[in-house]
């Protein structure tokens, strides 16, 4: 379920998601909460970046070595 969750994605699946209760933007890259969300591809620089900084600001030294 989407409702009220701020989401980005590909063109032809934000109405899917607007009628699921989401909150559709147009941006590289949403993070809402715990889930991330990017629109295409092109896209992919900008959802990496963010994927490491995520997990990188989530771990711990013990879970890292582990």
């Amino acid at each position: 379920m989407a409702t009220g969750r701020t989401l980005t994605s590909f063109p032809s699946i934000r109405t899917d998601l607007r009628n699921a209760g989401a909150d559709v933007v147009d941006q590289d890259v949403v993070v809402d909460g715990n889930l991330i969300t990017s629109r295409s591809p092109d896209d992919l620089p900008a959802f990496c970046d963010t994927l490491v900084e995520k997990f990188a600001s989530n771990s711990t030294d013990e879970e890292v070595t582990s």
